[in-house]
């Protein structure tokens, strides 16, 4: 079981910066593929990044290709989106996804057995 616990969302302006975290407890989360989604009011849940187990292999949704960037430190059992140039569209509640994988994961929501509860990222223009 793993429990995870996004936080650091906000209201920022478009152009601007914010550092998502994502705090995971329980199975040895080196061994754990993680990702990031995003849902905007009346969208379907969509990727935005992922990271395999040990950092090493990283992808991207097009969309954010070039401005976010996503990391993780297992010694502390965080994951972090670092989102730069922020847009309108980039407006939506951004979870972190996890799942017991030797490989980097997909980008299909069904692939993650775990989820947080989501944290609010609002761009104004």
């Amino acid at each position: 079981q793993v429990q995870l616990v996004e936080s650091g969302g906000g209201l920022v302006q478009a152009g601007e910066s914010l550092r998502l975290s994502c705090a995971a407890s329980g199975r040895a989360f080196s061994n754990t593929a993680m990702a990031w989604f995003r849902q905007a009011p009346g969208k379907e849940r969509e990727f935005v990044a992922a990271i395999s187990r040990g950092g090493m292999s990283k992808y991207y949704a097009d969309s954010v290709k070039g401005r976010f960037t996503v990391s993780r430190d297992n010694a502390k059992n965080l994951v972090y989106l670092q989102m730069n140039s922020l847009k309108p569209e980039d407006t939506a509640v951004y979870y972190c996804a996890a799942k017991p994988a030797l490989r980097i994961g997909g980008q299909r929501v069904h692939e993650y057995d775990y989820w947080g509860q989501g944290t609010q990222v609002t761009v104004f223009s």
